[in-house]
């Protein structure tokens, strides 16, 4: 017997991404405590969050085969359990290097989670004969803006990211049970392609350039989630509340713009978006960057999440639509490299930030902003109703 509740496609869909990001993004407003708990720098703290990067590096490559074999069904509804849990356990980890080894295994289940959700939002949008991806995204930005604020009022209660952490385990487990309890994988895409998955997900030359339409988005993002909490304590001595505020902020005006991103993609075409929401990006990064007070650099984190709102989606529909390969493993390239870009690139930002300050972080993605702008074209201008069949 199945429990759970009757919902749509599209809703258990998008479930899945809350409940996604819910998990992560209850780490990063308490990054700060975290960090003080350690007695570490930047540094010491970016190098250790590289665990979760290695981790999902690992298992976005190797795991789309042995998810098809396993199922999507009972992926899904094991692996966001264990996410939580694997998110607390690694809270506990006293020094830089045993949060790094706790880390790893929190990236395993990330990169099989990632393919899964994003898959089932691409074959979502094909049977339904309309885009649904932005709007996906959005359900994971708000799940991430949740957290942050979950995360950001436990914080000024004083109470610890361990017990915080563990705390919502079974909060994970109740809405995993009734949002996905009756999910049910969608069809292949019809006129895609399905041969057998390679064991490697190679990218291709397209992939790549979809992979550089992406980085600055994926970098910013990032470095919203991981350091902006500490910039916020760092720069303007906040309190705990708006330090971890600042987290929330830009995952929540990123899922407004997600939510209502595609009927702007169906109309003005995906160039024209990702181009319009990339220069707002490179205006928030330098709103951050050069920020006197913390009221401009919370709007420069509001604009930053406004930017990176739809790029990732954008590429993941154009990734998943290609046929020279099975969608499983087009996406599963480009989540490859960019989402390890967003998990990667922030951590090593500690360094910079060790080094030249934690404005850094953010300065130096806005040549990365550049390089998206010329790569855009990538997305293509066809609309998905014309592809349906």
């Amino acid at each position: 017997m199945k429990f759970g509740l009757d919902l749509p496609p599209q809703f258990r869909v998008y479930a899945a991404f809350f409940i996604y990001a819910f998990c992560m993004g209850n780490l990063f407003p308490r990054l700060p405590d975290i960090q003080h708990g350690m007695g570490v720098g930047e540094g010491a703290l970016g190098l250790a969050l590289i665990g979760s990067a290695v981790g999902t590096l690992i298992s976005l490559t190797f795991a789309t085969p042995i998810i098809e074999k396993i199922g999507y069904r009972r992926t899904i509804l094991v692996a966001l359990p264990v996410l939580s849990l694997l998110y607390a356990i690694a809270v506990t980890a006293p020094g830089p290097a045993a949060f790094f080894a706790l880390l790893l295994p929190v990236g395993l289940a990330i990169g099989a989670i990632e393919i899964i959700v994003n898959i089932e939002a691409d074959r979502t949008e094909h049977a339904l004969g309309r885009r649904i991806m932005n709007r996906a995204h959005a359900f994971w930005s708000f799940g991430f803006f949740f957290a942050g604020l979950v995360g950001a009022a436990i914080a000024q209660l004083g109470i610890s990211p361990q017990v915080h952490l563990f705390a919502m385990v079974p909060v994970v487990v109740v809405a995993t049970i009734l949002l996905l309890g009756k999910f049910h994988p969608a069809a292949h895409r019809t006129g895609g392609n399905t041969d057998k998955a390679p064991l490697l997900a190679r990218p291709s030359l397209a992939i790549l350039t979809l992979v550089a339409v992406t980085l600055s988005a994926m970098i910013l993002e990032g470095a919203g989630g991981d350091w902006s909490a500490i910039y916020m304590r760092d720069v303007f001595a906040v309190e705990p509340f708006l330090a971890g505020f600042a987290v929330a902020l830009g995952a929540g005006t990123q899922a407004v713009t997600r939510f209502f991103a595609d009927g702007f993609v169906e109309r003005y075409s995906p160039v024209a978006v990702a181009r319009t929401l990339l220069t707002i990006l490179g205006i928030g990064a330098l709103c951050v960057f050069f920020a006197v007070s913390a009221p401009m650099a919370l709007l420069g984190f509001a604009l930053m999440g406004v930017g990176t709102s739809a790029i990732f989606p954008l590429a993941m529909s154009a990734a998943a639509q290609r046929t020279d390969r099975p969608a499983a493993i087009n996406v599963a390239a480009l989540a490859q490299i960019s989402f390890v870009a967003f998990l990667l690139g922030p951590p090593l930002l500690g360094l910079i930030a060790e080094t030249f300050g934690i404005r850094w972080s953010f300065g130096v993605g806005l040549p990365l902003v550049a390089l998206s702008l010329i790569a855009a074209g990538a997305l293509g201008r066809k609309p998905i109703s014309h592809e349906v069949d």
